[in-house]
């Protein structure tokens, strides 16, 4: 009985502090004239994603990815069953800016009709990097699907790792991000290095970029292409910060910069200042390391494109490759109007460059990668129908690899250990697991694209065309793809030569087995 009075004894105290304290504070109104009782409104607003996210939104109510998305990546991951029973959760008839794709009745032969669940197709890239331009080191990528930029410092250190084992397993690229070619990007998947304005891995001790070590570190590590990093969709003309706290001494080394202070992007490059000159740079980049060189960039204002293609129409340089990122893409942290006003949505922003491209003729000679929520197969179907040639995956590879969308990437508090640098939270993703996850999804996404283009009468989702999607205008009408963009015909299809490539190369290939489970010892 005592020990019953003490501790109702001690619960009153605490009660007291805790009242008192609110009384006596002048932070918080609520608290003041509500002590206690009101600290439940704090509750509730600290874990309203949560309770949204598992009890109260519907199936396609939450963003950036809805529950179905979710489940559709997660259960592809898993190799569980993802299809969807009893018929679609959206509402088609009234849905303006809904995409449909128009199914053909007959179409050419196609042999890989047999792909089922656990198949894998590697769906090669219709076109070669750097083939037009006659790189040294050109290359047709083996997945149309590959892994978007992510820096390490942004992700953990076993996230990265199990990226790049699963594009490994995969057979697709890893793009690094700017944050710098790491330890963790050593496990067997080949890379694409990205540069961005601070030149992390390829920079001297005053910041400044060095050729030297550029070369050097695509000498020792498997990197198949450069891109130069302009902007990204989801926070385009803004620098970066890396807490110096976060300033690991893994990540000073791998980016090139000074442990525990603060790590800082700048908002422009400082080796070009315009078209001109950018096309210069690649130009330098391509014939000292021989590599395909691209440039990623998210969509504003045209008249960069207009003269960016103007000069490679007029002079011997260009590009050989054009990423666009879209608005909707994602971002470890930035400001709300950047993430939610600034940049063109990806079909908004990769049709005005594409037909910028087209209208010189130039379109088939750059290969296009889009990003921004393409790693969803109906997203993707309507890029390749706008003329992508590769599609990079970001959130729905992070996805894949346990991220459930806590949408807490910014305060270094991921619970899944994805996009945090604490140790405690990452050391409980295991990487060897992980990956196998990340293979199967990119597996399944791509016989996914290969079932969609044989409904498509084609064998390759590249050579859909903008005649195979419609979009809804309303309940009653829609409008073909390519009068809602004004593309010409063709111009979303590649040369002709590239289509009788890649259907040559389609129709040789048997598929590939599923990506193996995974042993015993990789189980976590």
């Amino acid at each position: 009985m005592k020990r019953v009075s003490r501790a109702a004894a001690a619960g009153l105290s605490a009660l007291t502090a805790v009242t008192l304290r609110d009384l006596l504070q002048r932070e918080h109104t609520l608290l003041r004239n509500f002590p206690v009782v009101g600290r439940a409104r704090y509750l509730l607003e600290s874990i309203g994603p949560e309770l949204r996210q598992y009890l109260i939104a519907s199936n396609t109510e939450e963003r950036p990815f809805n529950r179905d998305q979710r489940r559709w990546v997660y259960a592809s991951a898993k190799k569980e069953n993802n299809y969807f029973g009893f018929g679609t959760d959206n509402d088609l008839e009234y849905t303006a800016g809904y995409p449909v794709i128009n199914h053909r009745t007959f179409g050419r032969a196609v042999p890989p009709s047999n792909v089922h669940a656990g198949q894998d197709v590697k769906l090669p890239c219709v076109k070669a990097l750097g083939a037009a331009r006659g790189r040294a080191a050109a290359f047709r990528p083996d997945s149309v699907v590959n892994i978007s930029a992510m820096s390490f410092g942004s992700l953990s250190g076993p996230a990265v790792e199990a990226l790049n084992r699963g594009a490994a397993l995969a057979g697709c690229l890893h793009n690094t991000g700017e944050g710098g070619l790491s330890v963790h990007h050593r496990y067997g998947g080949e890379l694409i290095f990205q540069i961005g304005t601070a030149y992390f891995g390829c920079r001297d001790a005053q910041g400044r970029f060095d050729l030297g070590r550029l070369k050097d570190l695509v000498a020792g590590a498997p990197v198949r292409a450069l891109e130069i990093k302009l902007s990204q969709g989801a926070k385009p003309g803004l620098g970066g910060v890396l807490p110096g706290a976060k300033v690991s001494a893994e990540i000073a080394e791998t980016r090139g910069v000074r442990e525990g202070v603060d790590c800082v992007s700048p908002s422009r490059h400082a080796e070009f200042s315009d078209p001109d000159s950018l096309l210069d740079w690649v130009e330098l980049l391509a014939a000292e390391t021989g590599l395909p060189v691209g440039i990623k960039s998210a969509v504003g204002d045209m008249s960069f494109w207009d003269e960016l293609t103007g000069l490679m129409a007029s002079t011997d340089r260009g590009v050989d490759f054009v990423t666009v990122d879209g608005g909707e893409g994602g971002t470890g942290a930035a400001p709300l109007i950047f993430t939610d006003s600034v940049s063109l949505p990806f079909q908004l922003g990769f049709a005005r460059v594409y037909t910028t491209f087209a209208r010189r003729g130039l379109h088939e000679q750059v290969a296009f990668i889009g990003a921004g929520k393409l790693g969803l197969p109906d997203n993707a179907v309507v890029a390749f129908a706008l003329g992508c040639d590769l599609v990079n995956v970001a959130r729905e590879a992070m996805l894949a690899i346990g991220c459930i969308q806590a949408q807490k990437c910014h305060t270094d508090t991921c619970p899944t250990g994805v996009a945090t640098q604490n140790a405690w939270l990452s050391h409980g993703l295991d990487p060897a697991r992980k990956s196998v996850r990340l293979a199967n999804y990119i597996a399944t996404l791509r016989r996914d694209l290969v079932k969609v283009a044989e409904a498509c009468g084609v064998e390759h989702p590249g050579l859909i065309d903008t005649g195979s999607v419609e979009i809804l205008d309303g309940r009653t009408a829609s409008t073909p793809l390519s009068d809602v963009y004004g593309y010409q015909p063709d111009w979303g299809l590649p040369s002709a030569a590239d289509r009788a490539d890649i259907i040559r190369v389609m129709t040789a290939e048997a598929p590939q087995g599923g990506i193996a489970p995974p042993s015993p010892s990789a189980a976590g």
